[in-house]
């Protein structure tokens, strides 16, 4: 067994991180050079300084996920579900709709979706759940700071009416924060949570192996409810969408097919 195959193995007992679920030879050539940016020799060598070093092993985590995000990332899709999408789920099931940002990173989508949620609902009614593999970035995400640059796509009247200016920075307010609840999630390991009417995983699956997404596809089918809709990222079509039982209502929107 050589050297990776050996640290994957490692890794998946220590953190319950299954590395063989991501494209290999983009994961290895990624770890490859995190190792040398700390100066290791190997995957021994670097493995060992995960098990000791917790900042390190934080760095690792974060590394993996490749946090980058903003706000209303692809506008002409978050119109489409504005337009489209969300009027048809509010109406068969009014305010109480459950959606779930199933790879929240750094917490800009589903603060985004509870700002695009206020053109339907009050704040009171608006909740929604978000979840992460890298606590780190949910972290980031709790603290609601965010650069100039994040927000160029987000409509003037939410920056304005949900963001305060600080420095060089902007601060998501408090009553946009509190629609959402973050908890830690392994999408490939945990159990997700169910009847949801609105799933949103978007530039994740592009990491992953043919069978995780397989399993992935599945799973989220499972999670939805009756007419429930997934919301993927621009460069994450899904081919034959009905082999999972979905069905294409809009590019990126998938329905369940009940």
């Amino acid at each position: 067994m050589d050297k990776y195959e050996v640290f994957k193995k490692q890794v998946n007992d220590f953190i319950h991180i299954d590395l063989n679920y991501y494209k290999e030879k983009q994961m290895k050539r990624r770890i490859t050079s995190l190792l040398k940016r700390n100066n290791f020799n190997d995957f021994d060598d670097y493995f060992q300084g995960l098990e000791s070093d917790k900042a390190l092993l934080d760095e690792f985590v974060n590394y993996l996920t490749i946090n980058v995000s903003e706000f209303y990332r692809n506008p002409s899709q978050w119109e489409v579900l504005e337009k489209e999408i969300l009027p048809d789920i509010i109406n068969k099931k009014n305010k109480n709709i459950k959606i779930w940002s199933s790879a929240c990173s750094t917490g800009e989508e589903p603060y985004s979706m509870v700002m695009l949620l206020t053109k339907f609902f009050d704040l009171k009614d608006i909740k929604i759940l978000a979840s992460d593999i890298d606590v780190g970035a949910m972290d980031k995400a709790k603290l609601g700071i965010y650069n100039s640059k994040s927000l160029d796509n987000l409509p003037k009247e939410f920056k304005v009416k949900y963001f305060e200016p600080i420095e060089s920075s902007y601060k998501i307010k408090d009553d946009i924060k509190k629609c959402v609840e973050f908890k830690k999630m392994d999408l490939l390991k945990d159990v997700f949570p169910r009847n949801l009417d609105l799933i949103i995983c978007r530039n994740v699956m592009i990491y992953f192996t043919e069978d995780a997404k397989e399993l992935l596809y599945k799973k989220f089918y499972d999670s939805l409810s009756n007419n429930g809709v997934l919301f993927m990222g621009s460069t994450e079509q899904i081919i034959l969408p009905d082999r999972y039982k979905l069905k294409s209502l809009k590019t990126f929107f998938y329905k369940k097919d009940s």
